[in-house]
């Protein structure tokens, strides 16, 4: 399937690694040109390097989400070199897992900051370049624990919430403005952090895979594919999605039990 993306722009946070740099491959193979940020230099210039190789037209932006002057800086960048933008993808984020109780007012502020805050902040700088596009589309990346917290799951959980209904919230108030907004949940999926974690304990990493679904209990058996996130993000980015706004989508093999 053709997704249209051709000549269309997008600016994707957290792009330099893991789930954000498989989406940017994917955005390139469809043909979009790409900005994409990260805050670590040779991360950013590897994978620079990488999808100029694969054919992109890329603007790699070292960026801190959480500074609101490099923020307007990445977006003034993105405006002069493309002369538009049709699609934001606020993926930036870590995960921080730790009982309520246990969470100081620091992490707190830290991880709203990162989660919430910046895709606030990077939503309105962006908007009226999307809102010029005519077919702007912004999707957040979120977790499943944002509709099912569990135990041990703060302050991820709660900013991961709040972000959904930031989603809910910008489709109201965006879609009068031609901008579409909606949110990808992931559950279990190939990324950097694991890789790192097998690397660091000089586990394997197909092991790990299989050692993790099986003990989240995931229905399909198995951890989610990089690509199998990049395609979804693109497909709601494109105009094949035109008709979907306001929804938060599960990619978690069935994982969650709220849909």
């Amino acid at each position: 399937m053709d997704l249209g993306l051709t000549s269309k722009v997008v600016l994707v946070t957290g792009g330099s690694d893991g789930l954000g740099r498989a989406l940017c491959s994917t955005l390139v193979a469809e043909g979009a040109s790409l900005a994409f940020c990260g805050r670590n230099e040779d991360r950013l210039r590897r994978a620079e390097s990488e999808l100029v190789a694969e054919g992109g037209d890329v603007l790699a932006v070292r960026c801190d989400v959480t500074d609101l002057v490099q923020l307007e800086q990445m977006v003034a960048s993105v405006s002069s070199r493309f002369g538009r933008l049709d699609g934001l993808v606020n993926n930036a984020g870590q995960a921080s897992a730790k009982p309520v109780p246990d969470v100081t007012d620091e992490e707190w502020a830290a991880d709203l900051d990162l989660k919430l805050h910046a895709a606030i902040r990077l939503s309105r700088l962006c908007l009226p370049l999307l809102e010029k596009s005519g077919s702007g589309s912004i999707v957040n990346v979120l977790a499943i624990s944002g509709k099912t917290p569990g135990p041990s799951t703060a302050p991820t959980s709660i900013s991961r919430a709040a972000g959904l209904a930031l989603t809910k919230a910008m489709s109201k108030d965006l879609g009068p403005r031609g901008v579409r907004a909606n949110a990808v949940l992931i559950g279990l999926i190939e990324s950097g952090q694991w890789v790192r974690l097998a690397e660091a304990s000089d586990a394997n990493l197909d092991e790990l895979y299989v050692n993790l679904a099986a003990g989240a209990g995931v229905p399909l058996g198995r951890v989610g594919r990089a690509d199998e996130f990049g395609d979804l993000v693109a497909y709601l980015l494109s105009q094949r999605s035109s008709y979907v706004t306001g929804t938060g989508i599960n990619l978690d093999g069935g994982m969650s039990p709220a849909p």
